[in-house]
């Protein structure tokens, strides 16, 4: 193997062909010099047999070399073919020799000394020819030897010769093993290199990276063929052109205030560089691009070399996870960062420019019950209707994003004049009140917005978010379907709910509340058969908080359920003193109706008082059926089976509907104050409504009770109609227990009508915030009821000392009355108009109750 005579494993590089190819570069020169050398030694000699011989056999000898080095005899391998040049080698040295001998042997003469230079110099051109196979030249060696031993037989001669060759022998196996040596090397560089191409064709091919290689100009003189033609797709092939022009550089990317060109000129490395062809304007792809300088070992410059990885579906990755960062994932619009984002943005700017900026906080009405009837697919349906109906309007004045849930936010930059705002407010409620067609079936909600306006009502983002919050809150509570800007008194309005708020729960705990009585009187003969047990609360510093003020924020804090339970054994303690089968009525929410506990709380509220089931009376709004379920019919079913009656109160108003009336136990219907006040006045049309419900709940087997009847002449009115029983002011203000015990004790169970004796004008009744300006103090106050001659309105601090004053009254935005204070009492007060107004002008479509808003 060393020798090239036997197969080498290790020969993976092709060393052995590679040198008989370098003896077939070379055979030619020295068969030439042969053919020359040998026609002079012909005629030195003249001709002579010898010569002749040799000549033939030197011939045959050089052509078998031609044949073995030029081309694979008999589809040989490398160590055959070496083997049979070893063997010509040895035969074409013995075949010079003798050669030389002969001719030097001739009679002298020019030629003759030619002839012997020229066999002399073939003979040595023939050995240089074969030098690179080792076999062959140790064999041409000795192939001299034995030629010499032949014709010169003297030992000395003999033994110089044979140490020549063994010299010939160790420098030709130290050659070998060199040759070895560096073959093995090769072949581990050429397997090496196999592999990275092997390995970079399959990286290029389907991987995302990418090689590049640039002249010492910039032009590209190797491309990675599958960037090349993404690149000659569009344009012309890259190979040959600038860099430079082949791509252009991310200028939004960071780290990119150094251009390609910059490093190409300077010849230094860049790295991570996002680029995309220089004609791709839409940016469709994209890639990474790194490069180095590159400079041979003389420290002279050569050009670039680099590498890149496709970005492109890490941009769309990135693009994307931006978008749900920033977007909602349901309507599409800006979600709560992007909004946030956006505003403290806009704020900023407006800051050093000292621009307005508005901002629109929104909230659904009604949406809620299209998600419990409808179900939440059809929820979300009605979300992105509302959100294409919310950009249609607003356009390109503003940025609409979506909180959550059905909360909506519109951002508004440089916008500040409340006429504008106002304007595109209603227009945002009118569109959004618009029947929708969800699934089939026809929807209608609405809309409340609170406005807030930087920098005049705040300008930092939290605070213009929150006053925001708080005008929203005032559109809710004024009737939904509102729009409201922010006002100071908001703010105190929400800190004195806090505060409310904080006290509500240290009076639960301390027992600060007690109830009073409101007399249920039979109209066939007075007699009084009942009370409605009522929650009220004497605050230590506040005094009497009314109930209209403190119910609402226990039902938003959760504390109404704690509450409600507390009136309810309270109640049946307190009846069961009282004599003969005298009823308590006892208001249920809808937040405790819907526990699944109720008929257990009852259940033990009966059984530690010892009151009769029949004696207690639950009175429920229609706000319990918008979300009518199996569990209501089950929760009547329940409470009837304790033996407790069952009262409808404020039928008429919120959600009424004559389908729950069918199943639903009821052994009461309570008609609503606000078909009950003016029934005497000539022309009203309550009367008809009230004989109405009566002929209904009697077909039903139901007992009627007419609320708030507070004038004498009502009472035969009502009668009239067939109304079994009335309840109102008409027969006394609520009473504490202790005086309801000594009346019934005394067998007084009479009812005297008291108050007023003739109907004043029709009130109507609402909730709704107005403005009052009185001794030239402004504030905010809410409107309880209005008639065209006068109001009551409550939360003000006008007391008995104000009666008389004079005051001007914002009943319509923008549009203040004069009035006067007639009396006020207990954070209430009563106005007399200066002139008669046309309610109906002004007045709000009629507040469904209490308990039912809320539920709504």
């Amino acid at each position: 193997m060393l020798l090239g005579i036997a197969d080498d494993p290790q020969d993976t590089a092709g060393r052995s062909l590679d040198q008989l190819e370098q003896v077939a570069a070379a055979w030619p020169m020295a068969a030439g010099v042969q053919s020359v050398a040998v026609a002079a030694a012909i005629i030195a000699t003249r001709g002579a047999w010898i010569t002749l011989a040799l000549a033939l056999l030197l011939a045959g000898g050089t052509a078998a070399t031609m044949l073995v080095v030029r081309r694979p005899v008999f589809g040989w391998p490398p160590y055959a073919r070496a083997r049979f040049l070893a063997a010509t080698s040895a035969a074409i040295a013995a075949t010079l020799l003798p050669l030389i001998w002969s001719t030097a042997s001739a009679p002298a003469h020019p030629v003759q000394l030619g002839s012997i230079v020229m066999l002399a110099g073939a003979l040595g051109l023939s050995g240089l020819a074969v030098h690179s196979v080792r076999a062959a030249i140790l064999s041409f060696g000795a192939g001299l030897v034995v030629a010499m031993a032949v014709l010169v037989y003297a030992p000395l001669v003999i033994v110089e010769a044979s140490v020549l060759l063994g010299a010939l022998g160790l420098a030709t196996l130290r050659l070998a093993h060199h040759d070895r040596a560096a073959t093995i090397a090769l072949a581990r560089k050429a397997d090496e290199g196999r592999h990275a191409v092997k390995m970079i064709a399959e990286f290029e091919g389907q991987g995302t990276g990418w090689f590049w290689e640039a002249d010492r100009h910039g032009r590209v003189t190797y491309l990675s063929a599958k960037v090349a033609e993404q690149i000659a797709a569009a344009d012309a092939p890259p190979v040959g052109r600038l860099l430079t022009d082949i791509f252009r550089m991310d200028s939004a990317a960071p780290g990119t205030e150094r251009t390609l060109a910059f490093h190409l000129s300077s010849r230094t490395s860049f790295s991570d560089y996002s680029i995309c062809a220089a004609t791709d304007r839409e940016g469709a792809r994209w890639w990474s691009i790194s490069g180095r300088p590159v400079v041979d070992e003389l420290g002279r410059f050569q050009g670039f070399i680099g590498s890149g990885a496709d970005l492109t579906e890490k941009r769309k990755s990135e693009a994307e996870i931006t978008r749900l960062a920033l977007f909602d994932g349901l309507t599409g619009l800006a979600n709560r960062q992007r909004m946030r984002l956006s505003l403290d943005k806009t704020l900023a700017q407006a800051a050093g420019q000292h621009r307005p900026t508005s901002l629109f906080l929104m909230d659904l009405d009604r949406f809620k019950a299209v998600n419990d009837t409808l179900g939440h697919q059809a929820g979300d349906s009605l979300l992105k209707t509302v959100a294409q109906r919310l950009e249609r309007v607003v356009g390109a004045a503003g940025l609409v994003g979506r909180l959550g849930g059905d909360e909506f936010q519109v951002l508004l930059p440089g916008t500040d004049g409340r006429e504008g705002l106002a304007t595109l407010a209603r227009a945002l409620i009118d569109a959004l009140s618009q029947p929708y067609l969800i699934g089939g079936t026809q929807v209608s909600i609405g809309c409340s917005i609170g406005i807030a306006i930087a920098p005049h009502d705040g300008e930092d983002a939290e605070t213009l978010i929150r006053n925001a919050d708080l005008a929203l809150y005032a559109a809710k509570g004024d009737g939904r379907g509102l729009h409201r800007f922010y006002a100071e008194e908001m703010l105190a309005g929400a800190r004195h709910r806090q505060q409310l708020e904080d006290d509500l729960r240290a009076a639960l705990g301390a027992g600060d509340f007690h109830l009073c009585y409101q007399p249920v009187v039979g109209t066939a003969d007075a007699r009084i058969v009942g009370y409605e047990a009522l929650v009220r609360w004497e605050h230590p510093v506040r005094g009497l908080v009314s109930p209209s003020e403190f119910v609402p924020v226990a039902e938003e804090c959760g504390m109404i359920e704690a509450l409600g339970e507390w009136v309810m054994r309270t109640a049946c303690e307190e009846a069961v003193r009282w004599p003969g089968g005298v009823r308590v009525a006892v208001n249920l929410s809808p937040v405790q109706f819907a526990n699944p506990q109720l008929p257990g709380i009852v259940a033990s509220a009966l059984a530690h008082s010892g009151l009769a089931p029949h004696r207690l009376e639950l009175e429920i709004t229609e706000g319990v059926f918008l979300n009518d379920t199996i569990a209501t019919d089950q929760m009547f079913r329940a409470l009837k089976g304790l033996g407790v009656r069952l009262a409808l109160d404020d039928f008429g108003t919120g959600y009424s509907s004559l389908g729950y009336l069918r199943t639903a136990p009821f052994d009461k219907i309570k008609i609503d104050q606000s078909f009950v006040r003016g029934i005497a006045q000539p022309g009203n049309r309550n009367a008809a409504i009230i004989r109405a419900i009566v002929t209904l709940a009697d077909t039903l087997g139901m007992e009627t009770t007419a609320e708030g009847v507070e004038v004498q002449d009502e009472i035969d009115l009502v009668r009239e109609l067939g109304c079994s029983h009335i309840q109102g002011y008409v027969y006394g203000r609520p009473t504490r227990a202790e005086q309801i015990v000594g009346r019934l004790s005394r067998g007084d169970v009479h009812a005297e009508p008291i108050g007023f004796r003739v109907s004043r004008a029709p009130r109507t009744r609402m909730l709704r915030s107005a403005r009052i300006v009185a001794n030239g103090r402004q504030g905010d106050v809410r409107i309880r009821d209005i008639s065209s001659t006068g109001a009551m309105i409550d939360g003000t601090k006008l007391d008995a000392g104000s009666v008389g004053i004079d005051l001007l009254i914002e009943l319509v935005e923008d549009r203040m009355i004069a009035a006067q204070v007639r009396w006020a009492q207990d954070g209430r007060a009563g106005l007399r108009f200066a002139e008669s107004i046309d309610v109906a002008s002004i007045a709000a479509p009629p507040v469904p109750s209490r308990i039912a808003r809320r539920a709504g």
